[in-house]
């Protein structure tokens, strides 16, 4: 077999370097990830699951287009002359991934703004331990049967895997993958059609979250789930900090639209650095997750049973840290322990099932393995029943459930060994069911007034969980300046509705004001968020010829328009979607101000499929979103 013992972290480990202080990296390495000083803190943007979602990826988007134009109009100049070859902005972390000559650095250390300049390191993808036993009582062990049995089995919750791919022949895995063009992601460019995996890691992770029962006995957590993924290993086992972020990246908005919700509602992480010590390297990814209400689950590593074995980025207060355990509840020798080198920080919080667990391998095939990138998908995969039996559970919550349903191993309590315990979900969902609470959900997602003032109404529905019997008080934040709210009725008794009225000044700020709705009722208290929108007039697309069609190999161009109206001078920024398997677009000007047109040019590769294709241009303005669908035909 190919699994070899885990082997699993950062390749190379590299200094920063201060842009501040002038600093300049003495290696020849040319592969480098330019950060910049202007940061988003993603817990300071408000709003609630899906609204927050959009208010966050455009506050990231918006932070990073503005931060990086001094910097991505240099290294055009320079790409220019042949010092740079190639520049691949990311905007989940104001950076931008550079490759570039080695003495261009010190010139770029020095631009304004420019925080640091790192070296784009690797992660290897692990491997697993491969094992001579086959049990199967893994799953039980856990209480996914009895859930199950509840007709709880992950049906509308996407997973999303960090990994080598997914092998999609595989039988226990075909019929659980979301498709579309929305569903895969290879920041590569090695397999950027359809999932594939070379390795196998990636395809034994996803068995253990949502695998079927092809082989004769089921061997995934929530089988009628949906699974999407992102390749972020190379086929030679390898992976850049850029790429990390670009996958991270893409979990948030998949298809590139802000306004669609096709986020994943929980992800798997099993890898981990090599490296000691606490590497924040993708903190604010974990963090931009996490304020999306996806919990990042990540994998300790298999560096134990030393203490401060335990490896980032599991080891991060965003992420939440499983460690392996085997069928008699012992915590596995190669287990990584705590405690964790990041400030503020328990590591790890649960085991999961890790030794000689059977589940899916490539070709169709099975393999039984060990390592706490086994273990990690177990508690992916009891979210995903969790989320399926009670949708919209925020990640505090849904950490919360476990944490309280845990099997406690070893001396009562926490501890670096097994955190709270062993999973148990079936106990996390009778503590979901037992606790009095409430929901609390606003309709509609948003309302618009414009600059000259007015009024906007939305509905509070509050529901009664498990005999909750208080008051709910709605209070509501985030409202613009001078803007006064009202309530009918001011409580709400166990279940029902409060209408909540907003009262904008004319010369009120044009934007999209996130608004954060929260209830507190007896010891219970919850949040849901709504938009409000004021505008400066608005802006509609079009597109000429209103359909397109290329060869393979050719292209075909378009112009889309932007016609303003009320007084719309806002920047229109252009995105694409729906591509054919290797096509590229791209638009000049890109954005356009006020009224304008942008060029569309379309290129399709000599391997792109023939058909039709809907291409969606979705024009960004503010907190105005348009899209115009030209169809596509490759002949």
């Amino acid at each position: 077999m190919r699994w070899a013992a885990v082997a699993a972290g950062l390749a190379v480990t590299a200094a920063a370097w201060s842009g501040h202080a002038r600093a300049v990296p003495q290696a020849p390495a040319a592969r480098v990830i330019v950060v910049l000083d202007d940061q988003v803190d993603p817990g300071a943007v408000r709003g609630y699951g899906e609204t927050r979602r959009v208010a966050l990826e455009r506050e990231l988007r918006a932070r990073a287009e503005r931060g990086q134009r001094g910097l991505l109009k240099r290294l055009a100049a320079l790409r220019s002359r042949g010092l740079v070859s190639a520049v691949r902005p990311l905007w989940i972390v104001d950076a931008v991934a550079v490759t570039a000559d080695p003495s261009v650095l010190p010139e770029l250390a020095a631009l304004p703004g420019i925080r640091r300049i790192r070296s784009d390191r690797t992660v290897q993808a692990p491997r697993l331990t491969e094992s001579r036993e086959r049990p199967e009582a893994n799953l039980t062990l856990v209480g996914a049967p009895a859930m199950w049995d509840l007709g709880h089995r992950g049906r509308g919750v996407v997973v999303a895997s960090l990994d080598t791919g997914v092998d999609l022949t595989h039988p226990d895995l075909a019929a659980g993958y979301r498709g579309g063009t929305n569903s895969w992601y290879d920041p590569n460019g090695e397999h950027p059609g359809t999932p594939v995996d070379v390795n196998g890691h990636g395809t034994a992770t996803m068995g253990i979250m949502v695998g079927g029962d092809a082989g004769g006995t089921s061997v995934g957590m929530a089988p009628d789930a949906t699974w999407i993924a992102a390749k972020m290993f190379d086929d030679r086992g390898f992976a850049t900090l850029s790429a990390v972020h670009l996958a991270m990246q893409w979990l948030l908005d998949p298809d590139g639209d802000p306004a669609t919700d096709d986020a994943p509602d929980v992800v798997n992480g099993s890898w981990t650095g090599a490296t000691g010590g606490c590497d924040p390297e993708f903190r604010p990814d974990l963090a931009a997750l996490r304020a999306a209400g996806i919990v990042p689950v990540f994998a300790t590593g298999n560096l134990g049973p030393t203490a401060g074995s335990i490896r980032s980025p599991a080891d991060d207060p965003g992420a939440f840290a499983v460690g392996a355990s085997d069928a008699s509840d012992v915590v596995a020798p190669f287990s990584g322990r705590g405690p964790s080198a990041c400030q503020g920080t328990s590591a790890p919080l649960l085991t999961a099932p890790g030794v000689d667990i059977r589940t899916t391998d490539l070709y169709g095939l099975h393999v039984t393995a060990s390592g706490t990138s086994l273990a990690a998908p177990h508690v992916t995969g009891a979210l995903a029943l969790l989320l399926g039996a009670y949708p919209g559970l925020d990640a505090d919550r849904q950490r919360a459930a476990l944490l309280h349903g845990a099997h406690d191993l070893g001396d009562p309590g926490r501890d670096d060994d097994s955190g709270y315990g062993r999973l148990d979900v079936l106990a996390a969902y009778r503590w979901l069911a037992a606790t009095p609470d409430f929901t609390l959900a606003v309709t509609p997602g948003s309302r618009v007034v414009d600059t000259g003032g007015g009024t906007a109404g939305y509905v509070v529905a509050v529901g009664a969980m498990n005999g909750f019997t208080g008051r709910v008080t709605p209070t509501v934040s985030g409202l613009p300046a001078g803007a006064v709210a009202s309530w009918e009725p001011a409580q709400v008794m166990e279940a029902g509705r409060s209408r909540l009225t907003v009262s904008v000044l004319g010369g009120t700020a044009p934007g999209g004001y996130p608004l954060t709705i929260s209830g507190e009722g007896g010891s219970s208290a919850h949040s849901a968020g709504a938009v409000l929108l004021v505008s400066a007039g608005d802006f509609a697309l079009t597109a000429s010829p209103a359909a397109l069609s290329a060869a393979r190999g050719g292209s075909a161009a378009s112009t889309v328009s932007v016609t303003a109206s009320g007084g719309f001078t806002g920047e229109v920024t252009f995105t694409v979607t729906g591509l054919p398997s290797g096509g590229t677009a791209s638009l000049s000007p890109n954005p356009v101000r006020g009224e304008g047109g942008s060029r569309l040019t379309v290129r399709t590769a000599s391997s792109s499929p023939r058909g039709s294709f809907s291409l969606r241009v979705t024009g960004h303005g503010g907190p105005l979103t348009h899209t115009v669908t030209i169809p596509f035909t490759v002949r």
